[in-house]
C-alpha cells in the first residue's frame, strides 16, 4: 500500500471556528455525507432547512433507525480558510461536525 493510499483512509480531527466558538471536525474518507451536530446548530442558533430527499440512517451502535430531515449551512473557518458546508443535521456525539473526503 502507497503512502496516499494509506492517508485515503485516516481520519483527520481538528478544530474549527463556528460564530467565534470553537467546534471540533473530523474529515473522513469512509463517509458519504457532510453532517453537523444538533448540539452545535441548537447552541448557535443557525437556520436549518428542509432536507430536499429525506432518508433514514442505521446508527451501529444502538440499532435504532434516525430520520434525517433537516440540513444546515455552517460557515466555518480553520487558521485563514473559510467555508460554508451543507450539512446533514444529525444527534452524534462524535464531533460537531463530520465531513466526507472524496477519493
Amino acid at each position: 500500500m502507497t503512502t496516499k493510499e494509506q492517508q485515503r483512509e485516516n481520519i483527520f480531527h481538528t478544530r474549527c471556528n463556528v460564530e467565534g466558538k470553537v467546534y471540533f471536525l473530523i474529515t473522513n474518507g469512509g463517509s458519504c455525507t457532510n453532517v453537523a451536530s444538533t448540539f452545535m446548530f441548537e447552541r448557535l442558533d443557525l437556520k436549518t432547512m428542509k432536507h430536499p430527499n429525506p432518508y433514514k440512517l442505521q446508527w451501529l451502535n444502538d440499532g435504532n433507525e434516525l430520520n434525517v430531515t433537516k440540513q444546515v449551512l455552517i460557515p466555518f473557518s480553520i487558521g485563514k480558510y473559510k467555508d460554508d458546508v451543507l450539512c446533514d443535521v444529525v444527534p452524534m456525539h462524535a464531533s460537531h461536525i463530520l465531513l466526507y473526503r472524496p477519493s
